[in-house]
């Protein structure tokens, strides 16, 4: 039948086929009382003979019918008929996995769109964590370091992860009588709980000392506000506490306590070129806020001119060296021992954060800096104030301001 694909359910002949549940056989449609005046029967075409199979799905849904047509009247078996019914079952299990391909292509677009989508969200939370975290960490930092007349300052801190807020804290403020205090300390863990910790002892320890800036008398009373502040819960820190109090020959007396930190080290040139390093480490000094009890210890170093005090978190001294063994301060003394050039708090830091960025793999944890180092008289300028770098980084970025 030229130019015949597919002819409508009505009028007629597919119209009654499809909604028999078995085939419909008309030997001879000018015979049959409904075919017989059918277009496609009286009609051009001249039909005279059809059969047809209805295609059902399994949950009764008639699409159509299967049909043979010929001009001129036919018998056929019982096998034709269930060929027929077969051709049928076919044609609706080629349409089933035609549909079957076209919802697993939907599927998997539709599970390809939502995953798409859900990448984006997750990489706006991720953003959206990291500025949270960046912004609040620069509410637990001072903006900037004081202007000191005499002293070099320096620092640097950079955060494990740009996710989470550290837990490590410094500053450096005026007390009474010309005297200045700064401290540097470690709150144990990370995230916003940490980061409740560090504002509170960033704040106790600037109002302790504006009472009694005895540095022993400092830590005591944090000690006491983390343990019972509601908000610091179990978490304790470590810290050094330092009071500085101008000499009259332009140098410095320190007076550092500790609560459980790592050692400060006081640095000076020797004659030999090297670095004479020794740290300053007062025996004693347990855990802030851990303890009620808590005891602590001070120790009392002279900064003359041309010297420094270079004071660290632990991010520094576990880092892990090429051969995997941390740092650890035999090679944190080590490392400053073989110093050269001028030991200024910038240069002090600068080595510093230039020595972990050559590790293999950085460093694990937070790392905060802290460098002070008194102004030699013959390199100072004429305003007898030395300049203050202040670094805030990232873990991929060092910048300086």
């Amino acid at each position: 039948m030229e130019g015949v694909k597919e002819i409508g359910r009505d009028p007629g002949l597919c119209g009654s086929a499809i909604l028999r549940d078995d085939a419909l056989v008309i030997p001879d449609t000018l015979r049959d009382p409904v075919a017989a005046d059918n277009p496609l029967v009286a009609g051009e075409m001249g039909v005279r003979f059809y059969a047809a199979a209805p295609i059902i799905t399994p949950d009764g849904h008639r699409l159509g019918t299967v049909n043979v047509l010929d001009t001129k009247p036919r018998s056929i078996t019982e096998n034709d008929i269930a060929t027929l019914a077969d051709l049928a079952a076919i044609v609706l299990d080629e349409m089933e996995l035609r549909l079957s391909a076209l919802r697993a292509l939907r599927n998997e677009q539709e599970r390809w769109e939502a995953e798409r989508a859900a990448r984006e969200q997750v990489e706006k939370d991720k953003a959206a964590i990291a500025a949270f975290a960046s912004t609040l960490q620069r509410t637990l930092l001072p903006p900037a370091l004081p202007v000191v007349p005499g002293l070099d300052l320096a620092c640097h801190y950079r955060t494990a992860s740009v996710h989470d807020v550290g837990g490590d804290f410094y500053d450096v403020f005026p007390v009474d009588g010309g005297r200045w205090a700064f401290f540097l300390g470690d709150v144990c863990g990370k995230g916003p709980e940490a980061a409740t910790v560090t504002a509170l002892a960033r704040h106790t320890l600037r109002v302790a000392a504006q009472i009694d800036p005895d540095p022993v008398t400092v830590l005591s009373t944090l000690n006491t506000v983390l343990l019972t502040d509601v908000t610091a819960g179990s978490r304790f820190c470590t810290a050094l506490f330092g009071l500085l109090a101008p000499g009259e020959d332009g140098g410095f007396t320190v007076t550092v306590a500790t609560g459980g930190h790592p050692p400060a080290y006081h640095v000076r040139p020797d004659d030999s070129g090297a670095v004479w390093v020794k740290a300053v480490r007062p025996k004693g000094g347990m855990l802030v806020g851990a303890f009620p009890q808590a005891s602590f210890a001070q120790a009392t170093c002279l900064l003359a001119p041309g010297e420094g005090l270079f004071l660290y978190t632990d991010g520094l001294t576990e880092a892990r060296t090429t051969q995997g063994a941390m740092l650890g301060e035999d090679g944190l003394t080590g490392f400053l021992h073989q110093r050269t050039g001028p030991l200024t708090a910038t240069a002090l830091v600068e080595d510093a954060v230039t020595l972990l960025a050559s590790l293999p793999e950085g460093a694990g944890d937070d790392v905060a800096l802290l460098a002070l180092s008194v102004s030699d008289a013959e390199t100072a300028p004429d305003t007898g104030v030395a300049a203050t770098a202040h670094t805030t980084a990232a873990p991929e970025h060092f910048g300086q301001e």
